[in-house]
């Protein structure tokens, strides 16, 4: 049986920040002012917090996990911090669209693994895509580690690239995101 989201222990940020660099991934994918970026099973952000800076005043970043505490809580940081380009849902990805062809990216952050129907989940990605736009799936590596989740749940990279493809998209680009990590990169629209 598949885990929901939030079922293996979160990271604390601080030691997150040693093997990975949300800014520095986000800028290697394309994220610029004034996009539209949808980060499915955001926790507690993050990626979607540093995405706020980027996109800025002009931009909007949608964020969805199934965790009311985590979105509870990024709320309450985005209040400290006067974010207002944070627009926050606590659901399934599964069962919810958070707009209409409006996102210029759609994110999973370590999370595509861990829906029940990862297809889905990825065709309500396709929903939110802009026709230009691109989506991101940064996931663990299937390698035994000390970090992250059971490596039985895992996907390795070319079953993440056969679900997203199974799902319409046109996979770009599939390559290493430091020692622990892969990041594919396709197409909202297949041609």
């Amino acid at each position: 049986m598949k885990h929901g989201i939030g079922t293996h222990k979160p990271f604390d940020d601080n030691k997150r920040r040693q093997w990975q660099n949300p800014e520095a991934i986000l800028s290697s994918i394309g994220l610029r002012p004034g996009m539209t970026f949808v980060d499915i099973g955001c926790g507690g952000g993050f990626f979607a917090l540093p995405a706020t800076r980027i996109v800025g005043a002009n931009g909007k970043v949608y964020g969805l996990d199934t965790n009311a505490d985590s979105i509870a809580t990024l709320k309450e940081q985005a209040i400290r911090e006067s974010i207002n380009n944070l627009h926050l849902t606590v659901g399934k990805g599964e069962e919810l669209v958070l707009c209409e062809r409006c996102a210029d990216i759609v994110f999973f952050g370590m999370a595509l693994h861990d829906f029940q129907d990862a297809l889905k989940v990825l065709g309500n990605a396709k929903r939110m895509i802009k026709p230009s736009g691109r989506l991101v799936n940064l996931d663990w590596k299937k390698e035994q580690m000390e970090l992250g989740p059971p490596l039985r749940i895992r996907f390795d990279e070319e079953m993440a690239v056969h679900l997203i493809e199974t799902a319409g998209f046109k996979v770009e680009t599939v390559q290493d995101s430091g020692p622990y990590h892969y990041v594919v990169i396709a197409l909202g629209c297949s041609t």
